[in-house]
């Protein structure tokens, strides 16, 4: 599993450097390095890696896989910018260094975050895949204000307030579980997907996504600050909505395992073999450091 990772994050990587090198010169300074700095700072690469495996769940990643999943990271990377705000969550640490905000000032963060979120959309509309379209609006949706904007905004409208299960719910299906379904759905469909398979996807998306975040929940209790490559304990201090706050640390952990089991199932009953590398990725999740 890690070689096979690791050859999909290497892709995502160099398509990222490439596209950077080649495609950005008249992005003017310094919105250009404020928006590298944050894109080319490492991290999982996720969220393209699972669209690059869903499409190979039917056919191999073609160039246009690759420009989506490129844009993807954009999206994710955008989203992280805003998060890091001091309005926001107010973090001066990520992957392992200091925030957007904190090295370009809160101004040029926000057109940083702006400015690779509107190159995602140009990247994925430019495509002429036949598909790209439809494949476009599964990550629109999903990044927007019936998705991930959504789960920010409930985020930060019940913070302070105690749990509640279908706030904790929500806030974890819309802030992480819509951008770790759209690669699933993105992928699948540009691959040419039928509707058994994409609902297959968006079932294993959504189940992981929640035990993904769940998990996310554990680190900032228990994870190390030097691992995670950002600040730890947080979600304590600042009153946080969390799985692990509602239900215990232990009970949370039992349903990070049951959530990925539901996720494999059924990815596994529809794509059979093929299916083994997301599994063994999604199950690598639920014991993760970082």
């Amino acid at each position: 599993m890690n070689a096979k990772y690791e050859e999909l994050r290497q892709r995502v990587e160099d398509h990222l450097n490439r596209v950077t090198a080649q495609e950005w010169e008249k992005i003017p300074h310094p919105l250009r390095d404020a928006m590298a700095y944050s894109l080319l700072s490492g991290g999982k690469r996720l969220r393209p890696v699972l669209l690059l495996a869903a499409h190979e769940l039917i056919a191999p990643a073609d160039e246009t896989a690759l420009r989506f999943a490129g844009a993807l990271e954009m999206i994710h990377t955008y989203s992280l910018i805003h998060d890091d705000l001091p309005a926001m969550d107010n973090d001066t640490l990520r992957r392992g260094k200091p925030t957007c905000h904190v090295v370009y000032g809160e101004g040029m963060a926000v057109l940083a975050g702006d400015g690779l979120l509107s190159l995602a959309m140009e990247e994925m509309l430019s495509c002429t895949h036949e598909r790209a379209l439809s494949a476009a609006r599964f990550i629109v949706q999903a990044a927007g204000v019936r998705g991930m904007v959504a789960g920010q905004c409930l985020d930060l409208a019940h913070e302070g307030e105690p749990p509640a299960q279908d706030i904790v719910t929500s806030i974890h299906r819309l802030k992480t579980g819509c951008l770790l379904t759209a690669p699933m759905e993105a992928g699948l469909c540009l691959a040419g997907a039928g509707e058994k398979q994409l609902t297959a996807g968006k079932t294993f998306g959504q189940m992981f996504g929640t035990a993904f975040q769940i998990q996310d929940d554990l680190l900032d209790l228990h994870g190390n600050e030097q691992d995670l490559g950002k600040h730890t304990g947080k979600d304590l201090t600042e009153g946080k909505m969390t799985w692990p706050a509602l239900v215990g640390a232990e009970q949370a952990q039992k349903d990070v395992e049951y959530l990925t089991e539901q996720a494999c199932a059924a990815l596994e009953a529809t794509f059979g073999e093929a299916s083994a590398f997301l599994c063994s990725l999604a199950r690598s999740c639920t014991g993760r450091t970082r």
